[in-house]
């Protein structure tokens, strides 16, 4: 890593570091009390240039690598300390790229710019209440009305579902089953024949999670992504960005929970000592430590090769892909390690909400979900390393 690179990684977590100390992991039990956190906030990261990372400069952002983002992902879940906020203050990091890549130049600055200055809000409707995985067998449908397309359907466990003002849906246009019938279409917020019935959750408190209802929703055509039928694609491409993503966030917050629990064991006496004195008590902070830094070095080196892949215009390299399938699971196994072992060492505090390690052990099951389930990488692993 040249001395430039490292030098930027460096002011940005530390900006990052600062905004989330001071701005975030302070109100966070009051946010997860009320179910939401203020629209400001958008704002605010927003004039940290935090939203708009790794995006066209022509459109408001700032182009960076994946190592590059690396820094400000993992130590906004760490010094953030939680899920929610994360999920739904960068929720247009899954909603927006398709946009960026697929649309036309007049939809691009029609809603690109709004959303990196934190006035609107972007999310990714894929999901639906019939079937998570299995994209290509998805029902909500688009059919083609002149310069409308009409949807009719269900999106469910939306992120941001609830305020959202774009949500990128992934819909059928063609006829019967499969991927190839699969597109993907802007839908505004504001459309007539948009319903939303906000989802409670195990986790995420403050992130608004939603199933959405499409009846007759007239859609003008400019809004479709790309082609019609190359949906299926497109979504494929757009869980890779996801996936990193997320196990970058996974080990910030296995940090975090190693952090509560070394300080928790350093000043937590029984039986006439600290906790750390105590020979168990070590040696699970060292088997934390161990898969933490297993992990930061595997997400490096993913981010490095994934770097040299899009500057090559090798996009989704088999062998890449099947790497962040692997890491993801590896990522999202330390950080539930990591918040069992932390809840275990803080005790009866481990039990009480406003711990940090209690909010991540309730939030690590969708982190092991969301951007596709354990088995679902496993399996997309074997095909592109190509075992089958």
């Amino acid at each position: 890593m040249d001395a430039e690179l490292q030098a930027d990684r460096a002011a940005l977590a530390d900006t990052v570091q600062r905004f989330a100390e001071s701005e975030i992991a302070p109100n966070v039990q009051a946010w997860d009390d009320t179910g939401e956190f203020p629209r400001a906030l958008y704002a605010r990261a927003a004039e940290l240039g935090l939203l708009g990372l790794g995006y066209p400069e022509a459109l408001g952002g700032t182009p960076a690598s994946y190592s590059l983002k690396l820094p400000a992902w993992i130590a906004l879940a760490r010094h953030g300390k939680s899920g929610g906020v994360l999920a739904s203050l960068f929720s247009h990091n899954i909603g927006l790229p398709p946009v960026v890549l697929h649309a036309s130049d007049e939809v691009r600055n029609e809603v690109v710019p709004a959303v990196l200055r934190g006035e609107k809000i972007a999310a990714l409707a894929i999901t639906e209440p019939g079937g998570g995985s299995d994209v290509a067998a998805l029902r909500t449908t688009a059919k083609r009305d002149g310069d409308h397309y009409v949807l009719n359907g269900e999106k469910t466990f939306i992120t941001s579902g609830m305020r959202a003002d774009w949500i990128t849906v992934a819909v059928r246009t063609g006829e019967g089953r499969g991927a190839g019938g699969v597109s993907m279409l802007l839908v505004p917020g504001s459309s007539a024949g948009l319903t939303r019935i906000r989802l409670a959750k195990m986790g995420w408190l403050c992130s608004d999670t939603a199933t959405l209802h499409f009846d007759n929703v007239r859609v003008p055509a400019r809004y479709l992504l790309g082609d019609e039928g190359a949906g299926f694609r497109i979504i494929m491409s757009n869980f890779n960005g996801e996936r990193v993503g997320l196990a970058a966030g996974a080990l910030g917050f296995a940090q975090a929970c190693l952090d509560e629990a070394l300080a928790w064991s350093r000043e937590r006496k029984t039986f006439g000592a600290a906790l750390i004195e105590h020979q168990a008590v070590r040696h699970k902070l060292v088997d934390m430590q161990m898969r933490i830094a297993s992990t930061e070095a595997w997400l490096e080196a993913v981010s490095a090769e994934g770097d040299a892949h899009e500057a090559a215009g090798r996009f989704n390299a088999p062998e890449w892909v099947a790497q962040v399938c692997m890491l993801k699971n590896h990522a999202t196994q330390t950080m539930q390690f990591c918040a069992d072992q932390a809840v275990q060492i803080l005790g009866g505090m481990g039990f009480m909400r406003g711990t940090v390690s209690e909010r991540i052990y309730r939030e690590v099951k969708v982190m092991m979900i969301g951007g596709g389930a354990e088995e679902i990488m496993k399996e997309l692993a074997a095909r592109q390393l190509g075992w089958l």
